[in-house]
């Protein structure tokens, strides 16, 4: 049986936050990377090139890859047999390193999320709550993914009734693009 002390959970999600606002993936840099070596259009040449040049400043300098460094979402896979060396809950602990990534006087990040999104529309200063997803598996185990998802990817929507015969395709190859970007 494992035990997932309350410090190291917390600081766990704190450090995930805070390396996602200045890391991407070495996966996304390779495949941009071998992009910029094949493509021939010098105007998309040079936008890759930014990229992969911003990039590097923000892991080197430790700053945030964009300004939008997003809403905070956390999905977590906790074993049936994990043991909680805890007094809060689990929802107050990744709030507490959510909060603790975004206000890091070494790198603070932008919060967005608002306290009462109908009402008075207060941002919580500090990214708070956090969206956590959870799902019990087997075994002694807890996986944290944590993604930092900007405000623009959750904000397109479009709610339309199709008749049977309809097409689902023709329908959205007709709507993505008066979405905006």
């Amino acid at each position: 049986m494992t035990t997932i002390r309350q410090d190291d959970f917390i600081q766990s999600i704190a450090d995930a936050f805070q390396f996602i606002s200045y890391y991407h993936p070495k996966d996304y840099i390779d495949a941009l990377y071998q992009a910029y070596l094949h493509e021939e259009s010098p105007a998309a040449k040079d936008a890759m090139a930014q990229i992969l040049v911003n990039s590097r400043m923000c892991a080197e300098g430790h700053r945030p890859i964009c300004q939008d460094t997003g809403i905070a979402v956390v999905f977590l896979k906790v074993g049936m047999n994990v043991q909680w060396d805890a007094t809060m809950s689990v929802q107050e602990m990744v709030n507490e390193g959510v909060r603790r990534a975004y206000t890091n006087p070494d790198n603070k990040l932008r919060a967005s999320v608002l306290r009462d999104p109908a009402g008075k529309r207060q941002n919580t200063k500090d990214n708070t709550p956090a969206v956590v997803h959870y799902e019990i598996v087997e075994g002694d185990q807890v996986e944290v993914t944590c993604a930092a998802k900007g405000g623009g990817s959750e904000n397109k929507s479009k709610f339309y009734a199709l008749n049977p015969s309809d097409s689902i395709v023709d329908w959205v190859l007709k709507t993505v693009p008066t979405m905006g970007a």
